[in-house]
């Protein structure tokens, strides 16, 4: 009786503190836990729990290492709570790339938006006069002069510049100049361009009137017709103008900017 009281009262000692001893981790496992919720769960190290109930991890064998070869293989259970998964910052970043993508798209479309290109007729340059006595003919070689301004931000082509010369609604000289110049980003260019023109046949009075000596200037009045085609960025644009302007028949003749004369009307007067 003696050994089996002792016996008992030795096993009894040694579950109580078995006991004891589960109490303990578990009031300290559930210390760590309170812990973990607060901090990071990625802080704590691996720790393998055996027990009667428990069962090696068939995966790292115990050791808390996968092998090599099978990262693409295994997924990783992570507790909703973990910082990781909440990144931070994150609506500040989504706010600035969308301030900055508002900011480039609106600069790209003020700086490529097409804008206007103007022409202005300046007038006759300079006129070149040349007669063919027998048959009643004029040749004049008129020059007339343009201002072409771009608006834009960008460079563009002057493609090419058409123009044509009437005298009593008969087209009497045409001309066509092809790639002309390029013109720089708010930049302006003056182009000079050539108009022959021939006054015969049913028109041939005229010449009486351009070669008589009593008169010293000896003006007709002109209708300059003239159309400009631009290009860019594969689109093309036409600027035409039409204007009545004064041009002598009677003589080589050489006008300064500024001084030619022009009408400002829709038909030439009767």
């Amino acid at each position: 009786m003696g050994k089996s009281f002792s016996l008992l009262s030795h096993v009894s000692r040694e579950d109580g503190s078995s006991s004891d001893n589960m109490k303990n981790g578990l009031v300290h496992s559930e210390s760590h836990s309170e812990d973990g919720r607060g901090g990071d769960v990625s802080q704590f190290p691996y720790v393998e729990f055996t027990g009667r109930d428990s069962v090696t991890c068939p995966t790292c064998q115990g050791t808390g290492r996968i092998p090599r070869g099978q990262e693409n293989q295994l997924v990783a259970l992570i507790p909703y709570s973990d910082q990781r998964l909440r990144p931070r910052r994150t609506k500040l970043y989504v706010t600035a790339s969308v301030i900055v993508c508002l900011l480039l798209s609106g600069l790209a479309v003020f700086f490529l938006f097409p804008r206007s290109i103007d022409v202005e007729y300046i007038g006759v340059k300079s006129v070149y006069v040349s007669y063919e006595a027998p048959r009643h003919v004029i040749y004049l070689n008129i020059t007339n002069t343009l201002n072409i301004t771009n608006n834009n931000y960008y460079a563009v082509e002057v493609a090419n510049i058409t123009a044509q010369v009437q005298l009593s609604k008969t087209v009497i000289g045409k001309t066509r100049l092809n790639n002309i110049t390029h013109i720089g980003p708010l930049d302006m260019k003056q182009i000079d361009y050539m108009v022959p023109a021939v006054i015969q046949d049913e028109m041939s009075y005229i010449f009486e009137f351009c070669t008589l000596p009593s008169i010293k200037v000896h003006n007709i009045v002109v209708m300059m017709q003239v159309t400009v085609t631009t290009s860019y960025f594969g689109h093309s644009e036409q600027i035409s103008q039409e204007r009545y302007q004064y041009v002598d028949c009677g003589g080589n003749t050489t006008y300064h900017q500024g001084q030619t004369e022009y009408l400002n009307v829709l038909q030439p007067p009767q």
